[in-house]
């Protein structure tokens, strides 16, 4: 019994250790800045697009309303097989040559093809701020005058941000905060500015600036050729040369539908989660059981307090007190980023989907064919 209630009590004292992290990182997640100049240096926006005919218009049609200048343009057209290059064509039409077409060359051997993409739109890209953003973004008037502004003012050499994420299946609804949760419960944002360290590092590939010097200075996305969590080792290309990286909340200026069906979480985040890991196996295993014991026991525990009748402080309270606060901090960031808040009581199922994701990204990586997007496979563990 006193194992029992010991092991209860470093459950919760964890789950309050991830809330006062969140806690913090709601201070130390700024918003983007409001009054920025209209003018400034020339960026180069560049949006890498493999297969987005679904995306591509409201993407580059948002870019094209900036309130900003001077800026340019650039998608890479990844070799797409739908009707991504017609649609391209039409845009470059309308935008009166503001945007450019660039034509994807074949795929290296040891080449992610998300880092292929970017590194030919960075070598086309004439700016002194660099620009990518992702094809299933669409982005405010206002977005670029103040993603600049906050450059200028925090003085970084890479920025990124945390879109709004918007959510229309249930599936969607269910998995995709957990990103939210993983960034703001387990990583205490403010040591991405201060500290040199790559265990603190964050970046969203759905949105990230740089001033050229620092892109150039670590090879640009050669630096991340075979990663396929290009962005976070993108930030800790940056921090190893002694840049520094800013991270801002841009849910007001940009939005990303990333997922449309359980499909495409399914692939989506099994390619990611593994890599996202540095493939390291015992990593994976110390995921599984911090998940299992924070969110999945507590819920077991509980069921059974209820049905036995055994109402204790070990199978009872404190289980009841661990699930409150991992609801609490649900609940919280639901509120930040504009999430829905009757799906937060979903929370353990979404934990028992990610577990189930986990298995199923390291069997593809260990096991099958490696990760899986876009029609590509890829494999470099």
């Amino acid at each position: 019994m006193v194992a029992m209630l010991l092991y209860q009590i470093v459950v919760l004292l964890s789950l309050l250790l991830f809330l006062g992290i969140l806690l913090r990182n709601m201070i130390d997640l700024p918003g983007m800045p409001e009054h920025c100049p209209e003018q400034g240096v020339l960026v180069s926006v560049l949006v890498p697009a493999r297969n987005e005919a679904l995306n591509i218009e409201r993407c580059v049609r948002s870019l094209m309303r900036q309130e900003y200048a001077p800026f340019e343009i650039l998608v890479l057209d990844d070799d797409s097989t739908d009707a991504t290059p017609e649609l391209l064509r039409r845009l470059v039409v309308e935008s009166g040559g503001k945007v450019r077409i660039v034509q994807g060359e074949a795929l290296p051997d040891g080449w992610h093809g998300k880092s292929w993409a970017c590194s030919q739109l960075g070598h086309q890209a004439k700016g002194e701020l660099l620009l990518f953003t992702d094809a299933d973004t669409t982005h405010k008037p206002d977005a670029l005058r103040r993603t600049v502004g906050a450059m200028q003012a925090s003085g970084a050499d890479m920025l990124s941000l945390m879109p709004h994420q918007e959510l229309g299946s249930f599936w969607e609804k269910l998995v995709v905060p957990l990103v939210h949760v993983i960034l703001m419960c387990y990583l205490p944002l403010r040591f991405v500015r201060t500290s040199r360290r790559a265990a603190f590092c964050f970046a969203n590939g759905q949105f990230i600036l740089f001033r050229r010097e620092c892109y150039t200075r670590i090879n640009g996305h050669a630096a991340v050729r075979e990663a396929i969590v290009e962005d976070v080792w993108l930030c800790k290309s940056v921090k190893k040369a002694g840049g520094t990286v800013v991270a801002f909340n841009g849910s007001d200026i940009v939005s990303c539908r990333m997922y449309h069906n359980f499909r495409e979480i399914w692939e989506g985040f099994s390619k990611n989660l593994f890599a996202a890991l540095g493939y390291s196996t015992p990593g994976l295993f110390v995921l599984i059981l911090m998940i299992s014991a924070l969110y999945l026991v507590p819920c077991l525990f509980f069921s059974y307090a209820l049905i036995a009748g055994e109402f204790t402080v070990s199978l009872f309270w404190l289980p009841l007190m661990q699930m409150m606060v991992a609801l609490l901090c649900r609940i919280f960031i639901a509120r930040i980023f504009r999430q829905s808040l009757a799906m937060t009581l979903l929370h353990v199922f979404s934990q028992v989907v990610l577990l189930a994701i986990a298995c199923n990204s390291f069997y593809a990586i260990k096991f099958g064919k490696g990760a899986s997007w876009k029609g590509r496979n890829y494999n470099f563990s």
